[in-house]
């Protein structure tokens, strides 16, 4: 369990940040997105991989799940979906201004930036 556990989020996190590195706005935004379910699940994953466990400690139990964890996740999930509309409304008002999601700058004249006419 553990190590498919941290296979997925090694494969998230290694095609979140392929994503991230592109460049046009969607396949950032789905990036970010992989990224952000890599790292919930990493969270998740701290609370122990325990199966039919309390979620706290009582007495003549020795093994529980860690609930904090538990509730990060849920906060990161909120919080990422959030930052995720967010960031699709500022890539679609750029693609409506600029008519494309292309995150490359155009090249620097070199007259403006000496002062030149």
């Amino acid at each position: 369990m553990e190590l498919l556990m941290a296979s997925a989020i090694g494969v998230m996190t290694a095609a979140g940040l392929y994503l991230v590195l592109r460049l046009r706005t969607f396949p950032v935004i789905l990036g970010l997105a992989l990224l952000t379910y890599a790292v919930n699940y990493f969270l998740f994953a701290t609370g122990r991989l325990v199966v039919n466990a309390p979620p706290v400690l009582r007495d003549g139990v020795e093994t529980y799940t860690d609930p904090l964890p538990q509730a990060l996740v849920l906060t990161a999930i909120v919080i990422s979906f959030g930052m995720t509309a967010v960031v699709v409304m500022m890539a679609l008002g750029a693609y409506l201004t600029a008519r494309d999601d292309d995150v490359t700058l155009p090249p620097e004249d070199s007259t403006e930036r000496e002062g030149g006419a």
